[in-house]
């Protein structure tokens, strides 16, 4: 019992890990299944059925293969898959050399034989010293031998459903048994994994930055804030809950928060002067167009949305868009108000001069309750100096 479920875990680990390479390798098209034509498959997924007696290479088979890719149906004699496959119609058996009572091979035989059975072709599986002229003899299409990887088992089965004969003469000697082959794909697969994970995030920072730098440079006075923000955000979370920094959307999010002006027009955000009433709407509205924008982008998923969305919502209540107030406020929102606050105070705006960088903390101090949560502005306090650096060394990059 123990085995066995060391097995499932290992088994389902392997079929996950795989199934998202295939996703991103760059050469998946060699990996991914060809769907049949749809008068094989009228009823969608792949029907496979399994014949194995032992139950934990059963396992092995059935976590490998996508459940929501192939139909599964299994059995652990040819016995008792007769009955299935008379009248579930499998398109491909995977079917073991050495079962007890009725062999393999002889059911092989029987299967394309016999009407019945719908003729589905066979992938054989042995660990003996069954051939390819007598697994050919049979009918199978395909021959794999054990232990096989995950790899060796999907690759085989995809020839094996497009009818490519793949019946090797020779065959390296295995070093080891059927589990250990299984880690070993398992590992590499792991190392893969991390890699294009790695390639993708860095490749999400770097459209992001790209996409920031885009709407910035619409204004020279806000240029450089979401990147002088998104610093000092991540400095004032450190502060006041480090946890949030594990979900990566979130700095995404700094990055994004204000990608709902793309949606404003431009004689607003130029604005000189105090804005009208009409105006004002408008301008408020650029947190709800920003998160519908970024609403069906996964790598914002989580704290990030919610900061795009809720970055004016003010500790009192008497923000926008949605009128939140104290701990309705996400707390990544939160913190961002005020990583916000100090660079809009500190930058020269077109319907106002900046203030001096003690005048801005002083009065983001005296917000403390109202504007903003006073947990974030404890946590500011303690890191102004370390904000005043950060700042410093950005204008000199700049």
């Amino acid at each position: 019992m123990v085995f066995s479920t060391l097995v499932g875990l290992l088994y389902a680990r392997a079929a996950s890990v795989l199934r998202a390479s295939r996703a991103v390798l760059p050469d998946a098209e060699n990996l991914e299944p060809r769907v049949l034509a749809p008068s094989v498959w009228p009823a969608g997924r792949r029907r496979i059925l399994l014949i194995e007696d032992d139950p934990a290479l059963r396992l092995l088979l059935r976590t490998t293969l996508a459940a929501d890719e192939y139909a599964i149906e299994e059995a652990a004699s040819a016995e008792e898959a007769a009955g299935i496959a008379r009248f579930w119609k499998p398109a491909l058996v995977v079917l073991d050399v050495g079962l007890p009572g009725i062999g393999g091979l002889e059911f092989a035989k029987e299967l394309k034989e016999r009407p019945a059975y719908g003729s589905p072709r066979v992938l054989l599986l042995t660990g003996g010293e069954t051939s390819s002229a007598e697994a050919q003899a049979a009918g199978a299409v395909a021959l794999l031998r054990k232990p096989f990887s995950p790899l060796d088992l999907m690759g085989a089965i995809d020839g094996a459903l497009e009818e490519e004969v793949a019946l090797p003469e020779e065959t390296a000697k295995a070093s080891s048994d059927q589990l250990l082959a299984y880690a070993r794909d398992l590992n590499e697969l792991v190392h893969v994994e991390r890699a294009q994970r790695r390639l993708l995030q860095q490749a999400y920072r770097q459209t992001i930055t790209t996409l920031t730098d885009a709407l910035e440079a619409k204004s020279e006075a806000t240029g450089h804030h979401g990147l002088r923000v998104q610093r000092y955000a991540v400095e004032l979370t450190e502060a006041v809950e480090p946890g949030l920094l594990a979900d990566p959307s979130l700095e995404y999010g700094f990055l994004l928060h204000d990608i709902g002006k793309i949606g404003i027009p431009d004689v607003i955000l130029e604005k000189r002067g105090p804005l009208r009433e009409d105006e004002r709407r408008l301008m408020q509205r650029h947190p709800l167009i920003g998160s519908e924008l970024l609403a069906e982008v996964p790598m914002l998923d989580g704290e990030g949305l919610q900061v795009v969305r809720s970055h004016h919502e003010r500790w009192d209540g008497q923000g926008y868009p949605d009128g939140l107030r104290g701990e309705e406020i996400p707390r990544g929102a939160r913190i961002f108000a005020v990583a916000d606050a100090l660079d809009a105070m500190t930058t020269d705006r077109p319907y106002r001069r900046r203030c001096s960088w003690d005048e801005a903390v002083d009065e983001i101090l005296r917000e403390s309750g109202r504007q903003f949560d006073p947990t974030v502005i404890r946590g500011f306090a303690t890191r102004a100096q370390r904000l005043r650096r950060t700042q410093r060394e950005l204008a000199e990059t700049a």
